[in-house]
C-alpha cells in the first residue's frame, strides 16, 4: 500500500477539523435551545419543539414524530378511573358506574346505558330555556350552583356563535327554584300569553282605525269632487282646430269646446 501524499494528508486533516467544528456548533445550538425552553430533549434522537415531537433521521433533517402537545394534553385531561367505593349509583338503574356523558358534562349521575337523549335527558338551548321557563341570564350564570353546559356548532349557520346546551332536567329544577313551583311557572306563562293577546288586540284595533280613517278620507274626497263647481279661467283659441280651451282654477280640469 502506497503512502499518502502530503496533499492527501492535508485534505484529510481539513475534513477532520471541519467535522469537529460542525459537531461543536450543533452541540452549542442544542444547548441554547434547551436552556431557552424552545427545544426539549425527550430521548435519544428525539426532541420536542413547541409541543411537536421530531426524530433525528441521521441524514441532516428532522422527521415529525406524530405526537403533538395537544394530544398529550388531551390524555392528561382524561379523568382518572374512579375507585369502586367512589363510583356513583345511576339514578335510573341504581347500578354503580365509572364515567358517563351526563356525569362528565353535567355532573348528573346517570350511566350511558340509561341515558334518554330524546325525552328525559334531552338538552335545551340557552335561548329556549330563557323563553320557555322565563329565566334571566343571572339565573343561569350567577345563581348557585352555576349550571353546566356544553358547546355545539349552530346547525343553522356554522358562522354563527356556538350554542350553549343545558340539561333540560336541570333547567326545570332551576325554574322551580326561581318561581317557587310549577304552578307559578304556569301562571307566569298564562300572564305573558294574555299580555301578548292584549298587545295583538291593540295593534289590530289601531290598524282597523287607520283603515277606517283612510276609507272616510277617500269618501270625503269623492264627495267633495262630486259637489265641486268649476271656476274656469280665460279661454284660449286654437286656430288650427277652430276650438276653444279653458282650465278650472281650482281642480285643474281642462275643457275643450267649439263655438257656433
Amino acid at each position: 500500500m502506497s503512502e499518502l501524499t502530503d496533499e492527501q494528508r492535508k485534505r484529510i486533516e481539513e475534513n477532520r477539523q471541519k467535522a469537529i467544528r460542525l459537531r461543536q456548533a450543533k452541540a452549542a445550538s442544542n444547548n441554547f435551545l434547551k436552556s431557552s425552553g424552545v427545544v426539549e430533549m425527550i430521548e435519544n434522537k428525539t426532541i420536542c419543539v413547541q409541543g411537536n415531537k421530531y426524530r433525528d433521521s441521521g441524514g441532516g433533517f428532522l422527521i415529525e414524530d406524530g405526537e403533538s402537545e395537544g394530544k398529550k394534553r388531551k390524555v392528561e385531561e382524561m379523568p382518572e378511573p374512579l375507585k369502586d367505593s367512589d363510583r356513583p349509583n345511576c339514578e335510573e338503574c341504581n347500578e354503580k358506574f365509572g364515567a358517563s356523558f351526563l356525569l362528565q358534562n353535567f355532573n348528573y349521575p346517570v350511566c350511558d346505558n340509561c341515558r334518554d337523549n330524546e325525552e328525559r335527558h334531552s338538552l335545551i338551548t340557552r335561548t329556549d330555556a330563557k323563553n320557555e321557563f322565563f329565566l334571566k341570564d343571572c339565573d343561569l350564570d350567577k345563581r348557585e350552583p352555576i349550571l353546566k353546559f356544553i358547546l355545539r356548532k349552530n346547525p343553522h349557520n356554522s358562522h354563527w356563535g356556538d350554542m350553549k346546551l343545558y340539561l333540560r332536567l336541570q333547567i326545570e329544577k332551576r325554574a322551580i327554584e326561581v318561581w317557587g313551583s310549577e304552578e307559578e311557572i304556569e301562571k307566569e306563562a298564562e300572564r305573558r300569553e294574555e299580555k301578548k293577546i292584549i298587545s295583538k288586540t291593540k295593534k289590530y284595533n289601531k290598524n282597523m282605525k287607520a283603515l277606517r280613517m283612510n276609507v272616510r278620507s277617500s269618501l270625503y274626497d269623492r264627495t267633495t269632487k262630486a259637489s265641486h263647481e268649476h271656476e274656469f279661467g280665460p279661454e284660449t283659441y286654437n286656430e288650427e282646430d277652430d276650438t276653444y280651451n279653458r282650465t278650472c282654477l281650482t281642480c285643474d280640469y281642462n275643457e275643450t269646446f267649439e263655438k257656433m
